[in-house]
């Protein structure tokens, strides 16, 4: 399939004119779909994947969050609990009223990017897709999980969740959410209840990278070292973190020694 990327990117651009561009949230997530852009391209090409690949991996990439700007013009918030699941209604702006055809010309991959698009923030993938849909889909989920864990670092905290710093720095991680992490999950959004458990929910989004690639990425960032930093008010709360620092950072150490022993 070939893409024309100027046109693709000229597309996004007409697109997310149509918004507030000086609203930091907006900002914030066009700043996002170019850095998804470019981790999707380097985790296809450095896992293997031939040139028409790369470039449809990118293409999930710069289409993923296009549901976030009219989400955040509806209802205020990027908070799907609270408003509409973004990848669902992305997925629909592009495929069901048909904006898919100001990014690309040719349909014939189209099924498979509304499926990487429309599960992207799901918390898994359905099992349903064929082994070539999953393969782009987990592509996807994993660059745009790795550019959150850089965003919960460059942007404060209390602005993502939407709470004060001394919320933030007076509460603990709840029993349920600590025994999820410890248990290897990504934390389900219904389990969270303190502000730290966001924190955790955002840390445990490693758990769920695919490509051993995506691994080595995010110990190069270090953004997940710096999430993991996390200093509370609380000495109970530094102790639990000290625990999800410790056991974060051994699973992802086994994680890399088991790909170089195979």
């Amino acid at each position: 399939m070939k893409i024309d990327r100027q046109r693709a990117l000229a597309a996004f651009e007409a697109y997310t004119d149509q918004y507030d561009i000086t609203d930091e949230k907006v900002r914030l997530k066009i700043d996002h779909t170019y850095r998804v852009c470019a981790l999707c391209e380097q985790i296809a090409a450095q896992s293997g994947a031939d040139e028409d690949e790369i470039e449809l991996s990118w293409l999930t990439g710069l289409l993923h969050d296009v549901g976030r700007f009219e989400q955040l013009k509806r209802y205020g918030t990027f908070i799907d609990a609270q408003s509409i699941d973004h990848a669902e209604f992305g997925a629909d702006i592009l495929f069901k009223e048909g904006k898919i055809r100001d990014y690309v010309e040719d349909a014939s991959e189209d099924e498979l990017l509304e499926k990487a698009v429309r599960c992207h923030s799901a918390y898994r993938v359905p099992g349903d897709y064929t082994q070539r849909e999953r393969k782009f889909a987990d592509l996807l989920r994993d660059a745009d999980k790795i550019d959150i864990l850089k965003v919960n670092v460059i942007v404060p905290i209390e602005e993502i969740y939407n709470v004060t710093t001394y919320e933030l720095r007076h509460c603990s991680v709840t029993a349920a959410v600590m025994q999820a992490f410890f248990e290897e999950h990504c934390i389900l959004r219904n389990l969270k209840r303190t502000p730290v458990d966001n924190v955790v929910g955002h840390i445990s989004l490693a758990y769920e990278l695919v490509y051993p690639v995506s691994c080595r990425i995010v110990q190069e960032q270090g953004y997940l070292e710096r999430l993991m930093d996390f200093h509370s008010e609380l000495p109970e709360t530094n102790e639990q973190f000290a625990k999800i620092r410790g056991k974060m950072t051994q699973y992802l150490r086994d994680r890399m020694n088991k790909r170089r022993a195979e």
